[in-house]
């Protein structure tokens, strides 16, 4: 059991949260930690219970059974204002500028308007003008969405797939809003995206989900180290390159495909590599470094799930 110390080390947390519709078990006993500073990346594939998790965070949906706590309080069933929210298309209005757009929802949630200026230039709208809405790209919606989000100055923002449909330009946009909102303002969030080699771009962690069930949660510096790193060198004598490479590493770090000889790590050996291949007279004709990214160890894990 934990202490209340250690409950209160996360901003928001989840313990054995179920929901069932009907006889589907849409959400099996998940059990989420998410820290004040995180940038939490929920990712499993369509249908497998990140939307319907998102929506009982911010009490749009509520448990079958299961808890979730935000500084180690239990949640309710009422939303918290400390958490913003963009969940599937932001909702806004179409024929309004940003400016009228923000100023609407501060009417609605009883915020002073001076606000509006300052979150228009942290997300990259200011120069806006009288331009409407209905006339942004789909990457300035999303960062509109993202400005109506941060009018309460939550401490975390849960965005569900908010780089989706979105061109390369409105990808990295979104991207570097979301680091920017984490690195300078402390907002702490938790993004769903099927986009998952982008998703490794910004977040610290993740949580892997699948048919409901959380298989694993794990640091981004974690999985990087877990991930497989290989060396592949394209040579004209394979096998004797694997035996001249086998007296600078441990053989079993070393195996040879077609004309390849293929190295696990020792990316910082690759030099050394190349240059005694070539003073015993190995042709070698290309050298190149892989490292297996957040997509391939995902597929991995949903392998060892069948």
């Amino acid at each position: 059991m934990k202490g209340a110390s250690e409950m209160d080390e996360f901003i928001l947390e989840t313990r054995q949260l179920t929901k069932k519709f009907g006889n589907k078990l849409a959400v099996d006993h998940v059990n989420m930690h998410i820290k004040k500073g995180d940038i939490y990346g929920l990712i499993g594939k369509n249908g497998a219970g990140k939307t319907t998790i998102m929506r009982m965070m911010l009490s749009l949906a509520f448990p079958t059974s299961g808890d979730i706590y935000m500084y180690g309080k239990k949640i309710t069933g009422t939303s918290d204002v400390r958490m913003g929210s963009l969940i599937e298309a932001p909702g806004i209005f179409k024929s309004y500028t940003a400016y009228e757009n923000l100023k609407s929802f501060c009417v609605l949630y009883g915020i002073k308007d001076t606000i509006i200026e300052p979150i228009l230039k942290i997300v990259g709208l200011a120069d806006t003008g009288k331009k409407k809405a209905g006339q942004f790209s789909l990457g300035m919606k999303q960062r509109l969405g993202i400005a109506i989000a941060l009018l309460a100055e939550p401490e975390i923002i849960i965005l569900d797939e908010p780089v989706n449909g979105l061109d390369p330009a409105g990808i990295k946009d979104v991207r570097d809003l979301v680091i920017k909102l984490n690195k300078e303002k402390g907002v702490t969030f938790v993004i769903s995206s099927h986009l998952l080699d982008e998703l490794s771009k910004m977040v610290t962690k993740y949580g892997i989900i699948n048919n409901g069930f959380l298989l694993e949660e794990i640091d981004a510096g974690e999985l990087e180290r877990r991930g497989r790193h290989q060396m592949l060198i394209t040579v004209s004598d394979p096998l004797r390159s694997a035996d001249l490479i086998a007296t600078m590493i441990p053989p079993q770090d070393i195996c040879i495909a077609g004309n390849q000889v293929i190295v696990n790590a020792h990316f910082e050996e690759s030099a050394r590599f190349n240059k005694l291949l070539v003073e015993n007279g190995i042709w070698v004709s290309s050298l190149e470094l892989k490292s297996e990214g957040v997509e391939q160890y995902y597929m991995n894990a949903m392998g060892d799930m069948r």
